[in-house]
């Protein structure tokens, strides 16, 4: 035998060698399989309905399951009960804010009793500074019109809740 055909064997048997390993391989793996599912099974359930209907206990009613008493009716239009008052009290300043930077007129105790209004400012925001209730400043200022929308420069808006202006 010459080298070339000791070569070729060599080759041969390495192939059959491989074959052989992966038929064994593939046998071995054939059992990890599982068998299919079998189809599900569909069910009908008739339910009867039932030959003696049974009889409710009748309730009896006790103090503590009475009704709450009914409201009073409402009627369309009637005139609304009045408000509680917003409590009134002096004037605290509370600072300089956007809206509210004009000057402030004091008294000798240095209690805040006059505002002089400045470009920019708001009526709102003159309340706020000065920690009041916006109504409360409009009742203590009549002469000012328009809800406090209609304020201009050189106003002076009062502060003493002892007085209106």
């Amino acid at each position: 035998m010459g080298p070339n055909e000791s070569t070729g064997r060599r080759r041969a048997l390495s192939h059959a060698r491989n074959l052989a390993i992966g038929v064994v391989g593939l046998l071995a793996l054939s059992g990890c399989v599982s068998e299919p599912a079998p189809p599900p099974v569909t069910v009908v359930v008739t339910q009867q309905p039932d030959p003696s209907p049974s009889v409710a206990p009748v309730p009896t009613s006790t103090a503590r399951d009475a009704l709450p008493p009914e409201p009073a009716p409402i009627v369309p239009n009637a005139p609304a009960e009045p408000a509680e008052p917003l409590p009134e009290g002096p004037a605290f300043d509370l600072g300089p804010r956007d809206g509210a930077l004009g000057p402030v007129v004091s008294d000798a105790d240095g209690n805040p009793i006059g505002y002089t209004v400045v470009a920019g400012d708001v009526f709102f925001d003159i309340a706020q500074r000065f920690d009041l209730p916006q109504q409360q400043l409009l009742r203590m200022n009549p002469s000012i019109p328009g809800l406090g929308l209609d304020i201009y420069i050189g106003d002076l808006v009062n502060l003493d809740w002892t007085t209106t202006r």
